[in-house]
């Protein structure tokens, strides 16, 4: 397990997340997780989408089921989902993310709202199916994360869980260079590698039914966010200001677009597409 050399709290990630809301959805769009691109032709948007489906078809959702998006940003994997059919509680620790989806797209469904998973207080059994799109990575107690997704979902239940995992044994260079500083900066209170994340589920109770690397898929997500970044820094005096101020705490997210296109690149990271069920 990487751990970084500052310790990370669930309120660090919630400031990281507001601090950066802006530049979040102008880098990112709503969907602030990585684009699966399968025959590379597809847009921005379409990539998001289709990693959001990706996972849908690992829940194998009929109408009517209940569903937990955990750390669902600004709520575009959990709309995708309620149009599907299923019925969604999304959860995001950052109040600018829920009072921009709030404003932007009002509905019942998804049920969005500001709640840490490690403190919930759903009753046992409460979803046919978890999902986690690059929210354990934020999780300061990841048995604690996959502990709680066992005891929210019901009998057989369905989890997917897209994570950041370190590769298995990162060399000295990697770590101090690349995956220790992405956590710093990122705001990851750990990244494990595909093995620990593996035992982690079993301990909990879940049983891994399919793991897909889909590093080569996802990567050009950092090469998109790092052109629309480099775009916004010389066109806009925001930009800049925002970078050059030393009390902004996240002013050093351009550098970290940089690790983590190398991290990948270099194969110190990789990203996993799980899913699970209840036993």
């Amino acid at each position: 397990m990487i751990i970084p050399k500052t310790t990370q709290n669930a309120d660090d990630v919630a400031k990281h997340y507001d601090n950066l809301d802006r530049f979040y959805r102008e880098i990112w769009g709503e969907h602030v997780h990585h684009g699966l691109w399968r025959t590379g032709r597809e847009t921005p948007l379409e990539a998001c989408e289709a990693l959001s489906h990706a996972v849908a078809e690992k829940l194998a959702l009929k109408p009517g089921d209940t569903v937990c998006d955990v750390g669902c940003g600004y709520g575009g994997t959990s709309r995708i989902l309620a149009d599907l059919g299923a019925e969604v509680t999304g959860l995001t620790l950052s109040a600018a993310q829920l009072a921009y989806a709030e404003r932007a797209h009002p509905r019942a469904n998804p049920k969005l709202m500001r709640q840490d998973w490690l403190e919930n207080s759903f009753p046992d059994a409460s979803f046919d199916g978890v999902l986690s799109i690059e929210s354990s990575e934020h999780m300061v107690d990841k048995p604690r994360f996959f502990a709680e997704v066992a005891r929210t979902l019901k009998p057989g239940g369905r989890f997917a869980n897209c994570v950041w995992l370190s590769s298995e044994n990162p060399g000295p260079a990697a770590i101090n260079h690349l995956l220790e500083p992405i956590c710093r900066e990122g705001r990851l209170p750990s990244m494990g590698s595909e093995s620990e994340y593996r035992a982690m589920m079993r301990k909990a109770g879940l049983e891994v039914t399919g793991f897909e690397d889909l590093t080569a898929k996802v990567w050009r997500t950092w090469w998109l966010c790092l052109t629309r970044a480099a775009k916004g820094i010389v066109t806009d005096r925001s930009y800049r200001t925002f970078l050059l101020d030393p009390r902004n705490s996240d002013r050093s997210f351009a550098i970290t677009l940089l690790r983590i296109l190398w991290a990948y690149r270099s194969g110190a990271m990789r990203y996993g597409l799980f899913a699970a069920r209840k036993v």
